[in-house]
């Protein structure tokens, strides 16, 4: 049985490896750049792993670094090939976050913070039709078809025989009271998340108004930790038109102390299932109960 490569953790770790020896060698990007007739934000890009590199250019590098241990350079080329292949999600030409699909695919831990909508890994296929018609309303029907199906195979992910990604959210209590899809859309959606929360490895956090302001009030993001230390943690964080990925070890600490900040300031897990199960039932009747923390729902 082969095994399966993932094509962008192999393009980081490659990259990774190639600024490691480039650093060694003592050489900068722009003198790389310059011996090898290439643009400098070329060799950013690959060292990143945002650029797909050829074996080739991986044995130019090899010997300009100075790399004399063939075998070595052999196994950087094969992982150049790796690099190449293309996961799953490359047959949905429409999806402009092909990257961040492979970074969660390798990954063995996803933290999240998300304060407007359920995450995509938590959504019920009703609920995930209802965001991605009101997110991106100029798409076609079948645009939106591959949307709905994507995010649904990634949640595969969750199901992952013997080795399920460890999930941690937190998430903001608005995304409770956002009205998607209508009120029974919402109540089978926040059904689902009890559902979810009693799986070992998926720990909900809500994070409920009154804390008043907080590190997350600047916007969503998720970090990404990977089995194999060597690969590092990425924060990502989601915009409309473009994406971003911090993999500085200062720019992860600092986003690391941020949700740690709000894992303390958030209800308990069990107390967020309880939460969850009172929403639950205002979304099922005429109005909140009296003692919710939230206005009625009665006109939604």
């Amino acid at each position: 049985m082969g095994v399966t490569v993932n094509p962008t953790v192999s393009r980081r770790r490659l990259g990774s490896e190639l600024r490691r020896l480039r650093e060694i060698s003592g050489m900068t990007t722009q003198q790389v750049a310059a011996s090898l007739l290439i643009s400098q934000p070329k060799i950013s890009l690959l060292e990143n792993g945002r650029r797909l590199i050829k074996p080739r250019d991986v044995r130019d590098l090899c010997g300009l670094y100075g790399v004399r241990d063939q075998r070595r350079v052999d196994h950087l080329m094969q992982m150049a090939r790796e690099s190449g292949q293309q996961g799953w999600w490359n047959a949905y030409d429409d999806i402009p976050y092909g990257a961040y699909i492979g970074l969660e695919a390798d990954a063995a831990a996803l933290r999240i913070y998300e304060p407007l909508v359920i995450p995509g890994l938590l959504q019920t296929p009703a609920y995930a039709r209802a965001v991605i018609a009101g997110t991106i309303p100029h798409a076609t029907a079948e645009q939106a078809a591959t949307r709905l199906q994507v995010r649904m195979r990634r949640q595969d992910r969750l199901r992952a025989p013997g080795n399920p990604l460890r999930l941690w959210v937190v998430l903001d209590e608005s995304a409770l009271w956002r009205v998607v899809g209508g009120r029974e859309v919402m109540r089978d959606q926040l059904v689902h998340l009890t559902h979810l929360s009693a799986r070992p490895h998926i720990t909900m956090q809500v994070l409920p108004h009154d804390v008043g302001a907080h590190p997350g009030v600047s916007g969503q993001f998720s970090l990404l930790e990977f089995a194999d230390a060597t690969d590092g943690s990425v924060v990502y964080l989601e915009r409309f038109t473009s994406d971003l990925y911090l993999e500085k070890r200062s720019d992860v600490r600092r986003y690391s102390d941020m949700y740690a900040h709000l894992q303390a300031q958030a209800l308990s897990p069990g107390s967020t299932r309880n939460f969850i199960e009172e929403a639950v039932e205002a979304y099922a009747g005429t109005e909140l109960r009296p003692d919710a923390r939230t206005p009625s729902l009665s006109n939604a």
